[in-house]
């Protein structure tokens, strides 16, 4: 391991590493937790802290107080201090607290290191180091190892002998999922968190990392260390680990391109010691970088051998094989006089790239990046097509690398080059290779252009053609960058691209003044969108999705669209007479959404908006061409550039929606284009809706039926017009031999959408829905005719780039946009003139039919008939095992029909049986229900005539108390009578008189004696006296006998309340109500009698 080459480049803004670009891989390390607080008391400045451990184990921490760069150059003054290489330390960095030695001691202390801040170094304390090691040493220590395990955290896997390698225990393999964005860091951490949460039978491994870049990553298993899965360094795409704080802060993941880059999964481990996560990036890192030799950081270490020259030759060779019908591909032949490969239509077809260096020092290549494939000449990276790359190895001599990648000519992208060419005529057709070289800063991209001629699948390969291959030299310069201009310190010897120039190039600026081609640098490998103020002759192509479109409008245009809409929606099947006039000068942006819906007839499409949400869920089989197509659709709009965005959602959803919909025709490309042109208007239900209305009732889907025939005649329609509306330019074009479908391809089957400004695509889907696709014609003719004297003066490769480059920048200009459209509205073109032409072409057609030789057109006849055959064979072989597959299906559902059925009769009897012990519970309980009303009622019967008797018994006595007032009230009166009689009888005499004063009291007086008998007096007291006492005796007896009453009350209300309460405790539940009524009925009468 390059001991510089451990420093890395380090930040806290994310924790993965990645090969996106193939450039510095960035390992990122979180070390805030390890800085003592106490260092700085505790500021936020500690944000980075690197640990170096020495072979005697003796370690140290720097912690960088400063900036990135101050303590990269720290790091490299202890790395070159001569006093560490006097004592013959030799020290590593690792990331995380974690040691960047392969071995090393279980624990260390941290001494402070010479030269290092005292301030800025954290007080000695004792580190965990991870049990990590290299395949040779673990090979050494296996033994002890195995012997410690017991006491140890960990011990190392078994060894890997046959290539360098860090070897991690103690791990767990949590699953893996596919994934469609392999380097977004957000996904793979929502997977990450997804299969940790869902994964029950996780499986324990053992990880191999190896240390250079040409090896593979290995999952072995610890109990016996066979081999469980491997994956190339080349094919792994991005490592990601958990962040601090959250659950997944233990885990780590990669993402790799599985079969043939169609597919991305992401693998989820889990390690059982949180710290070795960095450690393991760490190895993820070391193996992405270039160099794969150690240096050894010794002052006697020799110099880098530097190469004789900056100059740097490679020879690059293609080879193009097609299927030859017999399961394996032949390279196809090559016209010696022409030097043009010779292709048959429809053939698969694989691109074979041999690399070889023929001169300087050896640089070697790590990785093919990309392999793409283009029609034409001169094309740009935007017009690149990416191919799914097969294999890449080294030849059997080992001096040439072999990059083979798939070829799928039926593409719409490739239709060019899939099409017969007219006899003596070829076009040309540029290939691509991205490579990674070692020790090159940046990817190299090595481009041929090549001759091609397509012919009839039929055809006979003579004599005149060899079975050759196309080879082209090219001549890099480089040059050495200084250590303070590198990205990365991971070597000494990095180079920067100065230029790459191929020997054609050479040749073209020796002979002609013209600069020539402009040589493809590696930095050009994903263009930039391009300022809307850079010049039109820049070759970089507009972007798709450019353009601002503003939603601002007069107030009159929105009054009078307003009036318009309102009558529209009073009768929405008949269009306003002014929506035409008013459609050609554009809809207002604020209700194109609305105005689109309405031309379409999506004004009521409830029943499809809930079929678009039973599709988005069933499976496609074109999935994985939308997903590539996804990230290509307006990349310089913001809505659809973020990968796993809203907007890429959406558009991936109507795209799938779309191909499960539509199964004759499927997903084409082109078609996200205009999918993602209506869902910058309206939801995606309804941006489905009017897609589906323009692919079948606008008739676009019939340009891609039969082999794309209605579009070769949307083609001879458009070159007719040319004739008559643009003779000069249609005279040129044939003489140059530039054909409609070389540029018009992407007019019709994207209407525009794909390379044109947006206010300019959304004013043509205006006409599009109002006029028909007719308007195509309309808008090509005016782009032809305002470029006419433009292309007069190109040749056959300059048109084609003039279509490519110039003419979608000319209308960014929302000026030069209105002009065309103008003029595109103005040119009148009759519905009858173009089935003219339509007849013209067939008859055409039919004459070419009749025109060819009888043997080859009975020949042609009889492969589409064996074609036709062929294909209703395999229908019938699919029909046979459908058949035969739904009848076991059906025999299985009989079988489970009948398990069912007996297990529902057995069911019927036990129910059966539960109904009549119910019905006999029935009948018990009715009669237990007749018993207690019975019961019930004589009860009520002896509490009725209770209830009667105590009221007669109450009556009596209130008789009887009555009779007794009376007859006291009686006595009381007589009484007074007899009293007043006696007053007046002692006022009467004068002897009596004095003797009672007026209130009827004995008056004593002194002196005097009573006059009158005092016997007689005391005589009639003691019987009035009698008489009283009589009186109060019966009132007494009288009270006694009303107590005694209330008494016998109370005892009657107490035997009706034990009678209730035994009926109460004797009731059922279902019986409550009937109870209850008595109850109330009882209580009732009772109020009532009282």
């Amino acid at each position: 391991m390059d001991d510089k080459g451990s420093v890395g480049k380090i930040s806290v803004s994310s924790d993965s590493v990645s090969t996106l670009n193939s450039e510095d891989f960035v390992l990122v390390s979180r070390l805030g937790d390890e800085t003592p607080s106490s260092t700085n008391n505790g500021s936020d400045d500690e944000k980075t802290g690197l640990k170096v451990i020495s072979e005697e184990g003796v370690s140290f921490k720097i912690v960088g107080n400063g900036s990135e760069q101050q303590l990269q150059r720290e790091l490299e003054d202890v790395l070159m201090d001569p006093s560490v290489d006097d004592t013959g330390l030799k020290p590593e960095i690792g990331m995380d607290g974690i040691a960047g030695r392969d071995h090393c001691l279980p624990t260390t202390a941290s001494p402070v290191p010479p030269g290092a801040d005292p301030l800025s170094t954290p007080p000695p304390k004792v580190e965990m180091v991870l049990p990590v090691q290299t395949a040779q040493e673990s090979e050494l220590n296996e033994r002890s190892y195995r012997a410690d395990e017991s006491s140890s955290e960990g011990s190392p896997g078994s060894p890997i002998p046959d290539e360098d390698s860090v070897v991690f225990s103690q791990l767990t393999y949590l699953g893996c999922a596919s994934v469609n964005a392999p380097r977004s860091e957000v996904e793979a951490l929502r997977m990450m968190s997804i299969l940790r949460g869902q994964c029950q039978l996780p499986l324990d491994v053992t990880l191999s990392v190896p240390g250079v870049s040409e090896g593979t990553v290995r999952l072995l298993d610890p109990h016996n260390n066979t081999e469980i899965a491997n994956y190339p360094i080349y094919k792994i795409l991005f490592c990601v680990r958990g962040h601090d704080g959250t659950p997944e802060s233990d885990c780590f993941a990669f993402t790799e391109s599985h079969y043939n880059a169609e597919i991305f999964r992401i693998h989820v481990f889990r390690c059982q010691i949180q710290e070795a996560v960095s450690r393991i990036l760490y190895s993820f890192a070391t193996a992405f970088r270039r160099s794969a030799k150690k240096a050894v950081l010794s002052s006697q270490q020799p110099a880098p051998l530097t190469p004789d020259s900056d100059l740097f030759t490679f020879t690059v060779s293609l080879e193009i094989k097609e299927d030859d019908g017999k399961g394996t591909f032949s390279a196809v032949a090559k016209d010696k006089d022409k030097q043009s490969f010779k292709l048959r239509a429809g053939m698969d077809k694989k691109i074979v790239i041999y690399v070889q260096q023929t001169s300087n020092k050896e640089l070697a290549i790590e990785r093919c990046f990309g392999l793409l494939l283009s029609p034409g000449k001169n094309v740009k990276n935007s017009d690149m097509h990416l191919l799914d790359l097969e294999s890449m190895g080294k030849s059997s001599d080992g001096k040439s690398y072999i990059i083979t990648g798939s070829w799928n000519p039926n593409t719409p992208q490739f239709q060019a080059v899939n099409e017969e060419t007219p006899k003596d005529k070829f076009m040309y057709m540029t290939t691509a290779v991205d490579l990674v070289i070692t020790e090159v800063e940046e990817p190299v991209r090595f481009l041929l252009e090549t001759r091609v001629r397509v012919c009839s699948p039929n055809d006979r390969l003579f004599w005149p053609f060899s079975k050759r291959s196309y080879t082209e030299t090219f001549y890099l310069k480089l040059r050495q960058m200084e250590r303070k201009e590198r990205k990365s310190p991971a070597s000494d010897t990095l180079y920067e691209v100065v230029s790459l120039e191929s020997e054609t190039e050479r040749e073209k600026r020796k002979t002609t003044a013209s600069p020539g081609i402009l040589p493809t640098g590696p930095g050009t490998m994903v263009p930039s969108p391009p300022e809307d103020d850079e010049e039109e002759d820049n070759d970089e192509p507009l972007l798709s999705g450019s353009g601002d479109v503003s939603k601002e409008c007069a107030e009159k245009i929105l009054e009078t669209w307003g009036d318009l809409l309102s009558k529209w929606h009073m009768n929405l099947s008949v269009r306003p007479r002014p929506l035409p006039a008013l459609v050609r000068s554009g809809i207002p942006e604020a209700l194109r959404g609305e105005v689109w819906q309405l031309l379409a007839g999506c004004h009521n499409n409830d029943h499809q908006v809930e079929e678009y949400r039973t599709l988005i869920i069933k499976e496609s089989p074109q999935d994985s061409a939308i997903t590539r197509d996804i990230n290509r659709t307006f990349p310089a709009h913001d809505y659809f550039k973020d990968t796993g965005g809203d907007g890429q959602d959406s558009l991936y959803k109507i795209c799938k929606a779309y191909s499960v919909y539509d199964e004759e025709i499927g997903y084409c490309q082109g078609q996200s284009f205009l999918a993602a042109v209506l869902l910058l208007h309206m939801p995606e239900e309804q941006a489905f809706s009017v897609l589906v209305k323009i692919m079948f009732d606008y008739g676009l889907r019939d340009l891609f039926k039969q082999n794309f025939e209605d579009l070769h005649c949307k083609f001879f329609q458009l070159e007719r017009l040319m004739q008559e509306y643009i003779p000069d330019l249609y005279t040129h074009f044939l003489n140059v031999g530039l054909e409609a479908h070389m540029y018009a391809s992407q007019w019709f089957l994207t209407l525009f959408t794909a390379k044109f400004p947006l206010y300019m695509v959304f004013h043509i889907i205006d006409l599009l829905l109002c006029e028909g696709i007719s308007v195509i014609f309309n808008v090509a003719l005016a782009l032809l005719k305002t470029s006419k004297d433009d292309l007069i003066q190109t040749d056959f490769e300059g048109a084609l780039k003039f279509f490519r480059v110039p003419v979608p920048k000319r209308y960014r200009s929302e000026e030069n946009a209105k002009k065309l459209m103008e003029l595109a509205c103005s040119m009148k073109i009759s519905q009858k003139k173009l089935k003219k032409f339509e007849k013209e072409y067939h008859t055409m057609r039919e004459q070419q039919e009749q025109q060819e030789a009888p043997i080859e057109r009975y020949e042609r006849e009889n492969r589409r008939l064996q074609e036709a055959n062929m294909r209703l064979e395999q229908e019938n072989d699919d029909l046979a095992h459908e058949l035969v597959s739904s009848k076991i299906a059906l025999r299985k559902d009989l079988d489970n029909a009948e398990e069912k059925s007996d297990a529902l009769n057995k069911e019927l009897l036990l129910t059966k049986q539960k109904l009549v012990d119910s019905e006999d519970e029935k009948r018990r309980l009715e009669e237990e229900s007749a018993q207690l009303k019975e019961m019930c009622r004589r009860e009520l019967d002896k509490s009725e005539s209770e209830i009667k008797k105590n009221g007669s018994i109450i009556g009596e006595y209130k008789q009887i108390c009555s009779q007794l007032s009376e007859r006291l009230e009686k006595q009381q009166t007589a009484t007074r009578g007899e009293l007043e009689k006696i007053r007046a009888k002692v006022e009467g005499c004068e002897r009596c008189s004095s003797l009672f004063n007026k209130e009827g009291r004995v008056r004593l007086a002194v002196g005097t004696t009573p006059t009158g008998d005092p016997e007689e007096m005391d005589e009639e007291k003691e019987g009035l006296k009698n008489q009283l006492r009589e009186m109060e005796l019966e009132l007494a007896q009288t009270k006694l006998q009303l107590v005694e009453a209330e008494c016998k009350i109370q005892d009657l209300e107490h035997h009706l309340g034990l009678a209730l309460n035994e009926v109460q405790a004797a009731k059922k539940t279902w019986f409550n109500r009937t109870l209850s009524s008595i109850k109330t009925v009882t209580g009732t009468q009772g109020k009532e009698t009282t």
